[in-house]
């Protein structure tokens, strides 16, 4: 259904046409492609309210939020935007939280799946980790074919899939520019260096998203948050029986991590007023 709206969100491609023998020719390589293809978990989607128009509103402001971000020139005002959308999905999710508990028959966990591709996807894997941590979600990567498969519940996992594009791209940017003064000091790029920054850069955000999505929990919403963690873990449990944990390669680099760890550091995450 994701990569259904997906492909519905896209421009219509142009019409063309091709003769028989092409056109067979490409399913017979589609064919012999997906007969190569290794099996996956089924993410056995299961029917799912529909977003009301005010989820809809929240969800163009955090988009807005995120793309501003990625937009600006400034480190500290990328860092600043995206704590503030942190906040927002952090109570769009509490709202959410809030609806399941009141409905008759509150929505199951899903999942999905993000794309985690080289070069340094070990930094890569811990940064949508900490995303997916921060908003009410588990995530288990898969090395070899190069993505992690999100479990949570919709709206959180829209969040997940959202922030973690918009940090990544920030990550890129923030990642140049602190090579740029590493080769103004005499410096030479090299590859621990940018692994050892986004692998700072991951913990740090992971830190102050976490604090952020604190922020909007009272002690009311506890109980309603432990079910649902529980939910998510037991759907996490059922999809991936066994799972491995490995250490990150490569965090060798003090002067990465130093600069990694203060472009995480700039912004200041302010507390927003509790939900009532």
């Amino acid at each position: 259904r994701r990569w259904a709206d997906q492909l519905a969100a896209l421009p219509a491609a142009p019409d063309r046409t091709a003769d028989r023998f092409s056109h067979a020719t490409a399913v017979l390589e589609l064919y012999r492609l997906l007969l190569r293809l290794p099996p996956l978990e089924p993410l056995e989607e299961e029917p799912r309210r529909s977003a009301g128009p005010a989820a809809s509103r929240m969800l163009a402001r955090i988009r807005a939020l995120l793309a501003k971000a990625e937009a600006t020139g400034y480190p500290e005002e990328a860092e600043a935007l995206s704590a503030k959308a942190q906040e927002l999905m952090a109570r769009h999710s509490v709202d959410e939280a809030l609806l399941a508990a009141a409905a008759p028959a509150p929505d199951a966990p899903g999942a999905c799946r993000i794309g985690v591709e080289p070069p340094y996807e070990q930094a890569k894997a811990v940064l949508l980790d900490a995303v997916a941590t921060a908003n009410h979600c588990r995530a288990v990567w898969n090395e070899p074919l190069g993505f992690s498969t999100v479990v949570g519940f919709e709206a959180d996992l829209e969040a997940v899939e959202l922030l973690y594009t918009s940090l990544l791209v920030q990550a890129t940017h923030a990642m140049a520019t602190a090579e740029a003064a590493q080769r103004a000091g005499g410096r030479k790029r090299t590859k621990t260096f940018r692994q050892s920054f986004l692998a700072a850069y991951a913990h740090r955000v992971g830190d102050r998203l976490a604090a952020a999505a604190e922020t909007q929990v009272t002690q009311d919403l506890l109980p309603v948050l432990a079910t649902r963690a529980t939910a998510v873990a037991g759907r996490l449990e059922h999809m991936f029986p066994e799972t491995t944990t490995t250490r990150l390669r490569g965090v060798s680099d003090a002067a990465g991590w130093t600069e990694g760890a203060r472009a995480a550091d700039r912004a200041q995450v302010r507390a927003r007023p509790r939900l009532e």
